[in-house]
């Protein structure tokens, strides 16, 4: 193009249009087995040293409301490897810290990179900011939802154990954002999900359950965290205080003390359940040190895993499907 007849206001034409990944139920059952194919595809050239640089050029943006280790690094090692950069942003390095509109945010920040990834609390800060995005924002964390670690999550079941549809998965513990997201996954992957959690702290349908209801799967609640394990596939957990909770810990310890993952759970799961948690962990609190450390744990893949799921997620939202 000419510059004197001037720039194009907006996006390239061929572009492909702009899809957020702001929950687990924002992609079909059908982009699911896509992704988690790639993700395998992707993973197999990162071990054995083959350059896999599909986003060169592209530069993804981490916005980060709360703390993040395992969020951080599996981004930004993600996009490194893939070819392209990274620009790390908190509220206290950037406008967002100092009352600048998250619209305002999103149009500028939009212009500037390819894509978006934020850990924040409400979701709707998180749709707020998509809604004025010019590219493509990933959820890298709220308190309603937390999609890549589930996707991570199934992808590591799929890794050790095979297709999970039909399978068996066992939620112990509170009723925060992985175990809504736990409930959007059934309905999208068809397996059976169990939720027990101490009174006072259930799942919210409301937030978790999507206009679809829960589709192939199926989801029932347990007092009992014991007789929730029976014949389970897989057991997972998260800590009993979530980010954001501080001020209930006292008052959490005190409800969650029968919701703690041991060895008595784990063996009334099927002989080869596989045991999960996102990370952190607080031995002797919601999980057994010998259930984390002990042979049916994935945890360490599980972790692993986040990386390889969002290079595979951040390749399609930007280029789509790859031969």
């Amino acid at each position: 193009m000419n510059p004197l007849n001037g720039i194009p206001s907006t996006l390239p034409k061929g572009a492909p249009p702009v899809r957020h990944y702001l929950q687990f139920a924002d992609f079909s059952t059908e982009e699911y087995h896509y992704l988690l194919e790639r993700a395998a595809f992707i993973k197999a050239k990162f071990k054995t040293f083959v350059r896999h640089h599909t986003l060169v050029d592209r530069t993804l943006a981490m916005i980060f409301e709360k703390a993040s280790t395992r969020t951080r690094v599996s981004f930004e090692a993600g996009m490194y490897q893939m070819g392209g950069s990274v620009v790390h942003l908190t509220t206290g390095d950037s406008q967002l810290g100092r009352a600048e509109p998250i619209e305002d945010s999103a149009k500028v920040i939009s212009r500037m990179t390819d894509i978006v990834m934020i850990r924040t609390y409400e979701q709707t800060k998180l749709e707020r900011f998509a809604a004025h995005s010019r590219v493509p924002v990933i959820n890298g964390l709220t308190n309603e939802f937390h999609p890549c670690q589930i996707l991570a999550d199934i992808f590591t079941y799929i890794e050790h154990r095979g297709p999970i549809a039909g399978k068996t998965v066992v939620w112990v513990g509170d009723g925060n954002n992985m175990a809504n997201t736990w409930l959007q996954a059934a309905a999208s992957l068809g397996f059976h999900l169990r939720v027990s959690t101490p009174s006072g702290y259930e799942v919210d349908e409301k937030v978790a359950v999507t206009p679809r209801g829960m589709g192939a799967g199926s989801y029932k609640t347990y007092s009992n965290p014991l007789e929730a394990c029976a014949g389970a596939d897989l057991v997972t957990t998260d800590v009993w205080t979530s980010m954001g909770y501080e001020a209930e810990n006292e008052a959490r310890r005190k409800a969650f003390a029968a919701w703690c993952v041991d060895a008595q759970m784990m063996a009334a799961a099927k002989p080869d359940a596989l045991f999960m948690h996102c990370l952190p962990a607080h031995r002797g609190e919601e999980v057994q040190a010998d259930v984390i450390d002990g042979p049916q744990s994935v945890v360490w893949d599980e972790a692993e895993n986040r990386m390889h799921v969002q290079k595979a997620l951040m390749e399609y939202l930007l280029l789509g499907r790859q031969n």
